[in-house]
């Protein structure tokens, strides 16, 4: 069943053009990524399709009654609001069938006729449909998923990131037709990630999404869209397919150039000493030419991102924490942290939101000083910190600018200087962007640009802080190549799975309370590992459950019933016995024998009950 049909969709952005020609639909169940380079119009795209943009071309066409869920990378909301005013004002379609019931109930109690009584039946069904009597069940389960507990909060009180989490829990309630999901992992923790790649995989949705996450892009979709010099490639199956079938068509595609080149060459030859064309055979061969050298000089030179600035030398001291202590009242931070770091420690830190991770980086760097204790750090070290935050880069400066306030030139890994300018060349900001203001960037091209001015420095200690955030694939898997060859200490804060188990050897594990556990594994080993505790802890859990169970079958109190019910159902059975051998006497008056009846049936009653009670405690104590 078609859901969505994108027809010659075209976008520019004065003389930018981000895209044209292009053309997809949707069917249901589908589970599609879109991938492309920043700036390549990803989000744009989305915008479009969620009806908040209009393309210069072309047009969206849905199916009639389609529902469409959209989270944007930087959700808007009243700020006026609290969470639960937001919940239940907003306009989720399980919402409106909810107000409608309540208000439909109301009016029929109020009011009982044949139009409140057709209202309310009407409004009972669509409750049905929306399964509305465990909404708050179900509101309260994905809400605790994503660490949103006091309902009473302002939303402006809340960060970006629990905005995030906020849209995306909203939009999952609301269980629309079609979901377009705007780099859905941003701002969430590991655990909040694994728990929205099982719901997404597992339910029956039919999503349109952008992320940068490659294990959750390969374990959810089943269509990959890509975006690259303006045409939309399509490949059917996860991203893992998608990688061996790009592959395959650059290596065609290469090979295609490479018969063009020679051809075109042997043909410039002939041109070259041949007399002008007068024949329309040798005309012919002109004009065909023509076509061999626009395919032969059609291949453009891919933007390779080369990290090889120079490394500033390493001393024999790098850095060490002794019983450093941090709280902020009754919070620990660090409770007697000690650590000596060695030349080339490639360390990832794990830990849930507001355990104390980025202060543990503020402190490492100096910025933050500790309640107690030393940090010695080498004379030689210098950092190199890419924070969540960024540096607020100035909009009315260019990129070219940006660079030049820190460098003129740069000295790379084989001593020799570059210019910012072929600096930007290799980052993947060509000539014609290098003058295009900071405020015209993609939130994408600003987090790469904010990451050379972090690189460009020579640090020998890189500490990043979510770096994948905002970044599109190309400029992972090139960032990845830089920080394999890395020769000084890393410190990696990242919810990208992938990311981490590429790029560290251990892991801090931050736990909370002031307790760090060092991991000597990849971060999926250490999942696989607790996800291997939690299933033993739970059978655990299960056993002594099941013995309390057991033993608390048939309690002291259950005997004491048990034996009591015996005494009774005797008394009652002597009871009925005697009120039986009355009937048999036929002196008996007539009034007085109904009335004697009705005291039978109440006695036969009371024994039931009796005996089925008696039974169910005897089953209990047979099990016990």
């Amino acid at each position: 069943m078609n859901y969505l049909s994108v027809e010659n969709i075209s976008k520019s952005f004065g003389e930018r053009v981000l895209f044209e020609g292009l053309n997809f639909g949707l069917n249901y169940g589908d589970k599609v990524a879109l991938i492309a380079n920043n700036g390549s119009g990803k989000t744009s795209m989305l915008k479009i399709i969620a009806g908040k943009d209009v393309p210069g071309t072309g047009k969206v066409t849905l199916r009639n009654g389609i529902r469409i869920g959209y989270l944007e990378q930087e959700p808007v909301f009243n700020e006026k609001f609290t969470i639960n005013e937001l919940l239940y004002n907003s306009n989720a379609e399980v919402v409106k069938i909810i107000r409608e019931y309540e208000s439909a109930l109301e009016m029929q109690t109020n009011d009982y006729n044949d139009t409140t009584a057709e209202r309310f039946e009407k409004a009972s069904i669509n409750m049905e449909k929306v399964d509305g009597w465990n909404f708050d069940n179900e509101l309260k389960q994905i809400l605790s998923k994503f660490k949103i507990v006091d309902l009473e909060a302002k939303v402006e009180m809340l960060s970006g990131g629990q905005k995030k989490r906020l849209a995306l829990a909203l939009l999952l309630i609301d269980a629309p037709d079609l979901l377009l999901l705007d780099e859905p992992t941003n701002h969430l923790d590991i655990e909040m990630i694994e728990w929205l790649e099982e719901y997404l995989k597992n339910q029956n949705i039919t999503l349109l999404m952008i992320t940068h996450d490659r294990y959750f892009l390969d374990r959810v979709c089943n269509h990959i869209l890509e975006l690259e010099d303006g045409k939309l490639y399509h490949h059917k199956g996860n991203y893992s397919y998608f990688l061996v079938k790009r592959d395959e068509r650059e290596s065609n595609f290469n090979v295609e150039l490479s018969k063009a080149g020679r051809l075109m060459k042997k043909e410039l030859e002939w041109i070259r000493k041949s007399p002008k064309a007068r024949t329309t055979k040798s005309k012919a061969r002109v004009d065909n030419f023509e076509v061999i050298k626009t395919k032969a000089t059609s291949k453009k030179i891919k933007q390779e991102l080369k990290l090889e600035v120079k490394m500033s030398r390493v001393g024999g001291k790098i850095l060490e924490l002794k019983k450093v202590y941090k709280s902020y009242g009754d919070l620990k931070i660090l409770s007697g942290f000690d650590y000596t770091f060695k030349n080339g420690e490639r360390i990832g830190i794990i830990g849930k939101n507001g355990v104390g991770k980025s202060t543990f980086l503020n402190i490492i760097t100096q910025s933050l000083k500790p309640d107690s204790g030393k940090i010695n750090v080498g004379e030689t070290i210098v950092y190199g910190y890419f924070t969540q935050k960024g540096i607020q880069l100035k909009h009315d400066k260019r990129v070219i600018e940006v660079l030049k306030d820190i460098a003129e030139v740069i000295v790379m890994s084989d001593n020799k200087k570059i210019t910012a300018s072929q600096l930007l060349e290799h980052f993947m900001f060509p000539s014609n962007m290098q003058y295009t203001y900071v405020s015209k960037l993609s939130g994408g091209e600003k987090r790469r640009l904010y990451l050379l001015t972090v690189l460009m420095k020579n640090p020998n200690f890189l500490i990043l802080d979510e770096p994948t955030n905002d970044l599109d694939l190309l400029t992972l898997n090139k960032l990845e190549e830089f920080l394999l060859d890395f020769k000084g200490c890393l410190i990696l804060v990242s919810h990208d799975r992938y990311f981490m188990d590429k790029l560290t050897d251990h892991l801090f594990i931050f736990k909370g309370n002031g307790i760090i556990k060092d991991e000597y594994s990849s971060y999926s080993e250490y999942r696989a590992k607790l996800n291997k505790e939690l299933k033993l802890e739970k059978k655990k859990e299960k056993v002594i459950s099941d013995s309390t169970e057991k033993a608390n079958l048939f309690s002291y109190e259950n005997r004491k019933e048990h034996k009591s019910l015996e005494r009774q159902i005797e008394k009652l059975e002597k009871e009925k016995k005697q009120m039986e051998d009355f009937f048999k006497d036929s002196n008996v008056s007539y009034d007085l024998m109904h009335e004697k009846g009705k005291e039978l049936e109440i006695l036969n009653n009371l024994l039931d009950d009796k005996l089925n009670r008696w039974m169910e405690l005897d089953e209990l104590k047979n099990k016990a």
